[in-house]
């Protein structure tokens, strides 16, 4: 048998290398197979962090008997959804259409030519609750198609045609000030006031709607705290509940009961990415409230104790680094869900293992405070980790949580999926520099630094994207819309921390390329997801709504509306114009479904704002520090801050933005209107609020 997936550069489809299935990437010669052989085509799509896809690949593509069905009947194609979100795209949709419901794994029945006939996700070994057994399902495929093949095509070709009917661009309705109060005031019915969130269970950290809450604060003020009281309540519910790792930082993918007790615990990159920016902005929030109570100048109070934000922040920041970074410098894909097969063996705790390390009192102590009970909040008496309130004793939880932590790690660990990810490092890289200025880790900057060099160095080519590698090898896949928009974002955050010219470069650049390659031509502001000149699918992709992650077009259109208020002249201007004509697509979905637009929203926030610009031109070292540090406490989200000498070559934002009398000037506007200089930092926070 051909071992077609040995040099893949996906995890995923290397756990699948060595099963008795003849499996195929996904490639033109695997379609060409299929119709030399006159057979369908199987399309099992998974990730190498899915519990689920792990369970199947056990009981069945493990199996040499459902082996031998598949690879006798049909042409098997495996495919990491992560490393090809546009097919994923594609059949989820159709999954979506004749079920009712989608995930993953997702099992995809396809004609030669790819059109899809009977999708699906998990199929047991045994029939279940009313579903065959994917033995079954496969024999009945088999015997429609040998028996009822042009009917099989037939049915195919119209799935195709009507998904087609329901992919056009969504009609304009522009993303206002009053779309943008009412998104809030939709978001506050469907909110948990109990427990925080939005919906029930599952319950999924709401990252990009916190982001969204956080930035309306900010222009809202005093007028309404209803958007703040959502976010600041979601975000202590999730951090003190067993979806964030108590001993090691980060959150997991998902709480499955509405309380945020009991996670998936699979840990991905662009969940924790995207919390870190979350939870960043409100600790700089909730930094600079408790600073204006006592100086206008916002400096720390003396002797405070970080607050859960400010703690949340950098143990997330401090668990990326240690646990996703790769020996090249990037940011690995995701931890696993499962070890040794067993879903959270690694993470969860009974009392007599807590004693087993800790012995009485410290094991007491910690059961009461981290609520592990006799009877368990998981499974098999087992209990996940929550800090429902702040320990009495601090010194003592450090060395208890350090204890544990310590602990666990001789565990077995769940694997990691070392794949380097384009978009999901591009989120990382802004989440770091932001969580940067607040807490002031220069460590975290450099780290940001050397993910963006390996992305900028090793996944583009000629101002074109590569979908991700892996042990500094580029994969196969071309980069889809949403690593342009977030790889673009990231540069243009590196770009404002550091001056570099470098960064803003490779941004305009990427922007320019997305702009000609993914925009809809019949649609002006509608995107599609994947570029003019990429793999033809059954379907061009094209999803505006933000999901676990932003949709490509609102990633791009808030790296848009960034390097509209960084970049000079006429390139400024485009890149205004074509963030506000894409905002004219976005206001039906901020409309009806606010949870599922919150980066649109965060990015309209930003246009809202001006966006702020913050020059800080020369002066003495300590003068502009002191100065830009106001600025990154102050400015509200989505404000660009840049520091450095006037004129300062490849930095347009320093461009006629002299000295005043010899001393380091903050220059700050709001679109197109600008300020008096200011030079002190009194007067930069007063202009900034």
């Amino acid at each position: 048998m051909a071992q077609r997936l040995a040099a893949a550069t996906s995890p995923y489809l290397l756990q699948h290398a060595d099963n008795p299935v003849d499996w195929h990437p996904w490639s033109q010669e695997a379609f060409d197979e299929a119709r030399r052989r006159d057979v369908p085509v199987l399309l099992s799509v998974g990730y190498a962090a899915c519990h689920w896809c792990h369970v199947m690949a056990h009981e069945s593509f493990e199996d040499p008997e459902i082996a031998a069905v598949m690879n006798e009947h049909f042409v098997n194609i495996k495919v990491d959804r992560e490393e090809r979100p546009d097919v994923d795209a594609v059949y989820l949709e159709a999954t979506q259409a004749m079920t009712g419901q989608a995930g993953w794994p997702m099992t995809c029945f396809l004609t030669p030519e790819g059109e899809p006939f009977h999708c699906g996700t998990y199929y047991p070994s045994a029939p279940l609750h009313g579903m065959p057994s994917f033995r079954q399902l496969l024999d009945a495929v088999a015997r429609a198609w040998s028996e009822r093949g042009d009917e099989v095509r037939q049915a195919a070709t119209n799935v195709v045609e009507q998904l087609a009917g329901q992919g056009t661009a969504l009609p304009e309705s522009m993303l206002d000030d009053e779309v943008i109060a009412g998104a809030v005031q939709g978001l506050h019915a469907e909110f948990d006031a109990n427990a925080g969130g939005f919906g029930s269970s599952p319950k999924f950290p709401p990252s990009m709607v916190l982001e969204f809450l956080l930035r309306h604060d900010e222009r809202a003020g005093e007028q309404d705290r209803t958007a703040w009281n959502m976010a600041e309540a979601t975000c202590e519910a999730m951090a003190r509940g067993g979806i964030y790792d108590q001993l090691a930082g980060g959150f997991a993918r998902y709480s499955v009961d509405g309380n945020w007790v009991v996670p998936h615990f699979e840990k991905m990159l662009y969940d924790n990415a995207l919390l870190l920016r979350a939870y960043a902005h409100l600790a700089r929030r909730q930094q600079a409230l408790a600073a204006g109570e006592r100086s206008a100048a916002g400096d720390a109070v003396p002797g405070r104790a970080p607050s859960l934000a400010e703690r949340v922040t950098r143990e997330t920041a401090e668990f990326l680094l240690r646990e996703l970074r790769t020996p090249e410098g990037g940011l690995a894909a995701s931890l696993d869900a499962d070890t040794d097969g067993v879903e959270g063996l690694t993470y969860v705790w009974t009392p007599a293992e807590l004693h087993e390390v800790l012995g009485e009192p410290d094991a007491g102590w910690a059961a009461d405070l981290l609520t592990v009970t006799e009877t368990g909040t998981f499974e098999r008496g087992a209990s996940t980790l929550q800090l429902r309130r702040d320990p009495d004793d601090w010194q003592r939880w450090h060395r208890v949580r350090e204890s544990l932590h310590e602990a666990r790690s001789q565990r077995p660990q769940p694997a990691k999926d070392d794949k380097v990810v384009t978009a999901w490092n591009g989120m990382a890289i802004t989440a770091l520099v932001e969580a940067a200025a607040v807490l002031d880790e220069s460590e975290w900057l450099r780290a940001a630094e050397q993910a963006a060099n390996l992305l900028v160095n090793e996944h583009r080519n000629d101002g074109r994207l590569r979908r991700n590698s892996r042990a500094g090898t580029a994969g196969p896949a071309a980069g889809v819309l949403e690593d342009y928009g977030c790889l673009a974002e990231g540069l243009l955050s590196l770009h404002q921390a550091t001056a570099a010219q470098r960064w803003l470069d490779v941004a305009c650049e990427l922007l320019d390329s997305a702009l000609e390659r993914f925009a809809d031509a019949e649609n002006p502001g509608a995107f599609h997801d994947t570029a003019s000149d990429a793999e033809t699918l059954v379907r061009r992709p094209s999803d505006p709504t933000d999901n676990a992650s932003p949709a490509g077009a609102s990633s791009l259109t808030s790296a848009l509306i960034t390097a509209s208020a960084l970049a000079g002249g006429d390139r400024a201007l485009r890149y205004r114009h074509a963030a506000e004509q894409a905002f004219t697509r976005a206001g039906l979905i901020a409309q009806r479904a606010p949870r599922f637009a919150g980066h649109w929203l965060a990015a309209a926030e930003a246009l809202h704002h001006g966006p702020l610009q913050v020059a800080v031109s020369g002066g003495a070292d300590s003068d502009r520090a002191s100065l830009l540090g106001a600025a990154r406490r102050h400015a509200p989200g989505g404000a660009v801050a840049v520091a450095g000498e006037p004129e300062a070559t490849g930095v347009p934002l320093l461009a006629d933005r002299p000295l005043v009398d010899g001393s380091a000037a903050a220059y700050v506007c709001r679109g197109y209107v600008c300020d008096r200089p200011v030079t002190t930092v009194d007067e930069l926070v007063a202009a900034l609020h």
